[in-house]
Formats: structure tokens, sequence, C-alpha cells
């Protein structure tokens, strides 16, 4: 690894309004806000935080719940082992029966948001703050659940980032301890985004929901808009789950799991002016500069699809005012529907409709 950047806490840029670091004092790990958290920062709408967001992996109790001595194992120098995972793998409470895996800094506070708006949650920047993650399939889970893995116990695959012809790769060999021939792109992104649920119990951190939190969809990266529902005064945001790179489906349990510097900015879009944009949003909606991205979310993958193409239909309906029957017939000759995930108890379907398609349809 020839002179990484390592972006410990508050060192290099820092471009946000606000910074927030991930100490034990400002995350949850395993767990998402509720009602009742006590926000960790304060903000107005249209400021922007950069956020030092910790992945859970060397953090865990099959890695030893020391990320030093994990990440060492695997060749790490020790000064580019983050030291807030060591602070945070130390000295903050997790139940590892009850609990996700997941680091969870915030909440923050968005002065202004009240249920019935929307918050829209933009990714001004994501830089990674090392050069190296995992990619996991543990407790029996993942799409081929009771086929892999082969050999009892959870695997565990380092992987090393590294720059070829000018571009950061992800780095795999083809069997363990051979060179590293496989090579694929990074596209940095937050598996979790989300704001407070309504009520004094915390959300558990693995199945996302109308509040978002674990949607793991990769197209959330620089660039791109978020969407959520606000379910509770000042919607109380956070985020978590960094990835240097996730397939559609996530299929082995895990993304290449790694620490991120995230800039976002968050605005509050208020109930009447998001009816008129996007009609009733229900749940998490992805915009991009190409596409707008309705979601579905369902423990049944099958269902999952249909709540996809149901919210697809009304966003179209209400966007663009298209007749229902054309609606669905164009969904069905031009918008994909990928799977996000099928490896967090509730799996995502999200629908990518065009923009384009529609730039000569006046708004409804």
């Amino acid at each position: 690894m020839p002179n990484p950047a390592i972006l410990q806490p508050g060192e290099g840029d820092l471009a946000g309004d606000h910074y927030l670091r991930s100490t034990p004092e400002t995350i949850l790990w395993g767990r998402l806000p509720c009602a009742t958290d006590a926000p960790v920062l304060t903000i107005a709408s249209g400021e922007s935080v950069t956020f030092d967001t910790v992945s859970h992996e060397g953090l865990l109790p099959d890695q030893g719940s020391d990320p030093l001595a994990y990440f060492t194992a695997q060749g790490v120098p020790a000064e580019h082992v983050l030291t807030d995972a060591v602070a945070i793998a130390a000295s903050s409470p997790r139940d590892p029966g009850t609990d996700g895996p997941h680091v969870v800094t915030g909440p923050v506070h968005v002065t202004g948001a009240r249920p019935g708006d929307l918050l829209r949650i933009t990714v001004v920047s994501l830089v990674p703050r090392v050069p190296y993650g995992v990619i996991s399939n543990r407790h029996g889970r993942g799409a081929l659940a009771g086929e892999l893995p082969r050999t009892p116990g959870n695997v565990h695959v380092f992987t090393p980032v590294e720059e070829r012809d000018g571009e950061r790769v992800g780095t795999l060999p083809v069997h363990d301890g051979g060179p590293r021939l496989v090579q694929f792109p990074l596209a940095p992104f937050l598996g979790i985004t989300g704001v407070a649920v309504a009520g004094d119990e915390r959300p558990h951190s693995v199945p996302p929901g109308a509040h978002g939190g674990n949607i793991d969809i990769n197209l959330l990266v620089e660039g791109s808009r978020l969407y959520l529902p606000v379910q509770v005064p000042g919607a109380l945001a956070y985020v978590g789950d960094p990835h240097f790179a996730q397939g559609d489906g996530e299929v082995s349990l895990t993304a290449l799991e790694a620490s991120l510097r995230a800039t976002l900015r968050f605005d509050v879009v208020p109930a009447e002016q998001a009816r008129t944009e996007f009609g009733e949003i229900t749940g998490p909606l992805v915009e991009t500069d190409e596409w707008l991205v309705p979601t579905g979310l369902d423990p049944d993958l099958d269902e999952a699809v249909r709540a996809c193409v149901r919210a697809s239909l009304a966003l179209i309906q209400a966007r663009w005012g298209l007749a229902e029957h054309l609606a669905y017939a164009y969904l069905s000759a031009a918008t994909d529907v990928d799977v996000s995930q099928v490896v967090d108890q509730v799996c995502g379907a999200h629908a990518r409709i065009r923009k384009a398609d529609f730039a000569g349809v006046p708004r409804a």
C-alpha cells in the first residue's frame, strides 16, 4: 500500500458547514435513532455536514473486537488503522445477541423539518478514509444461505485498494495467498442513511424501512439525492454502513465494507412542495441527474418488487399525469427494476425511471 491517504479523525479536508466525528458519544452501534434520542448536532436546512463514518468490519466479535489487532494481522501498518474505530470497539455498548452490526453516526436535528415534509439528502462527496476493506459472509446468511460458506464459521475477505491505470480498484486473488489478479472499480456510497422513527423504540440497524436506514442502494454515489419522509420533528438524520463498492443484491451478505468521509447536505422539502413534485411518498426515493428511483421494501422479494412498481406508477402519475395503464406500459418497456439487496431481512427493489423520457411532458 504505497503512501495511502489515511484520514484519521479531524485530519485532511473537512468540506462541510459542520463536522461530526464518530465517537462513543455520537454513535449508536447496531440500533437506529428514534424520536426520544437527543441530537448530537443541530443544523439549519440547506447546511452540510462532513461525517467521519466507521465501518463495522474489524470491530465485531468474530474478528476479535480489536480492529488494531485484526488489521495489523492483515499487513496494515498500525498507524493506518483508524483511531475512532479502535475507540468505538473498546468502549461502545452493543449486545451481539440483539443488536445489528452497523456503526451509525448521529442523529442530526434539521431545524424546521416536520412530519409530512421530505428531507432531501444530497451526497456532496465521499472520500475513502483508508485503502482497504473487508467483504464478509457470516452467520450462515446471504443469498445462498445453507450452501455457502462450505466450511463452518464465518468468511472474511480482506480487500486492499490499489491504484491501477490511474483508477482506484478493489483487488482479489484467484486463490487465498495468490497474486491479486482480480480487480473491480470503486463506487463509494453509504449503505445506511435515514431519519428517526416515531416512538421510543430504537429499530434494529439491519432491516430498512420507510425511515430509510439500511437501504443499500448503490446509486447513492456523489451527486445523488435521497428523499425520506420526515417522521419526527427535526428529522433526526443519521448515516453509517460505508461501502467502497457493492453489486446489486449484495449476495454474500456484505459489500466491500470500508470507512468513508461523507459530506452531505440536508434540505427540508415542505409537505405541499413534496406532493407537487413527487405525489405521496411513503418510503425512500432516490434521484440522480439521469434517474428517478422509487423503491419497494418487503421481507418477500416478490412483494418488494410489487411495492416498487406501485411506487413507480404513483410517481409517474403524480409527476406527469399519465393514465395508469400507460404508466404501466411505460415501466414494462423502458424501466429496469433492480434488486437492491436480498440479505437484510427486508429485501429491497428499486426502479430506474429515465427523466429524459419525459422531457416533453408538462408537469401534472
